[in-house]
């Protein structure tokens, strides 16, 4: 018997049928074929494998002693066909990454998306920077996440698409003690002679330290060093409660003990918030997380930039682009 390169998956499902019809009538019936057509289909098998399948008399249709073979293996291909196909139908869950837990404005637009996609499973992850998401992404372990596309390097930024999704107010975290506190905003000036902490030497998160640095030049604002890189908010509790710097961050940014959250003023500075992914990346979900992103931010008017806001160059040509 010699063994053909390929067989088409049409050729076995003729065979099984008519191994388990014994009649070919009827087997053409069950397959919605012409009885001829399924004649040739099984004698094209035969030619193939290089071995006859079926006796075939006036009276009646029986296996040979290779078809009795063969039955078992035809069985066992069409089955994986269909496993195959059924897992093909079964999309996987989207794998979405919100940075951290505390952030609203990409749960806001997971939320959505899931009320949007009921039939569909989008799951939240934590990569807590986009720079560290944007390799996830690249390499297939994640599908989607939130941040400044911006800042991201070249390399990474070629393989990926972005949506722009919010021009997010930033804001400051002082000790509730510090001078600044009882301010109900802060102008910027105010933090001239402050070091302020921006996530330096976070791996994670330098395009959030590069939008600090770009805003605090020559506004006599510090760029905190390097803290110990914490994991969980306790441990970044801890760590910002001894150093005491203030801490950059975005008026969502959820509350911590023993501090205040003010807004940033006098220019209002901005976290452009795109939705990412990586290009060619094929998912029903993810047209739903575009389409929840848009709906969300047409509501809530994030796409508006303030009369007084701030950004820098290179974010208002990401912003600006579909």
């Amino acid at each position: 018997m010699a063994a053909p390169a390929h067989l088409e998956p049409r050729l076995l499902c003729a065979f099984v049928t008519v191994a388990d019809e014994l009649h070919f009538t009827r087997a053409a019936a069950r397959l919605y074929v012409a009885q001829q057509a399924l004649s040739r289909d099984v004698r094209r098998l035969e030619r193939e494998l290089g071995c006859e399948l079926f006796v075939r008399t006036t009276r009646q249709v029986a296996l040979t002693a290779d078809g009795e073979r063969l039955l078992p293996y035809a069985r066992a291909v069409l089955q994986a066909q269909d496993d195959l196909l059924a897992a093909a139908g079964q999309a996987r869950p989207l794998l979405v990454d919100l940075n951290s837990p505390g952030l609203r404005t990409p749960r806001q637009v997971l939320h959505r998306a899931r009320e949007l996609m009921p039939g569909h499973e989008l799951m939240a992850r934590y990569e807590s920077g986009l720079t560290w998401a944007a390799a996830e992404l690249l390499a297939g372990r994640l599908d989607a996440s939130f941040g400044r596309f911006a800042g991201l390097a070249p390399a990474l930024r070629s393989g990926l698409a972005q949506q722009p999704v919010r021009y997010e107010p930033m804001a400051v975290v002082l000790p509730v003690d510090h001078p600044l506190a009882p301010l109900t905003e802060v102008p910027l000036a105010s933090l001239a002679g402050e070091t302020v902490y921006a996530g330096a030497g976070n791996p994670r998160t330098p395009e959030w330290t590069d939008l600090a640095r770009q805003l605090f030049q020559g506004r006599g604002i510090t760029l905190a060093p390097p803290a110990p890189l914490a994991v969980g908010e306790e441990e970044f509790q801890r760590v910002m409660a001894r150093t005491r710097h203030p801490i950059l961050a975005v008026v969502d940014f959820p509350p911590l003990p023993s501090t205040v959250l003010r807004p940033l003023v006098d220019p209002v500075p901005l976290s452009p918030v795109s939705l990412v992914w990586r290009k060619g990346i094929v998912h029903p979900a993810l047209e739903g997380l575009r389409r929840a992103a848009a709906a969300v931010g047409a509501e809530r008017d994030w796409l508006r930039m303030p009369e007084e806001g701030w950004i820098p160059a290179s974010d208002s040509v990401v912003m600006a682009s579909p």
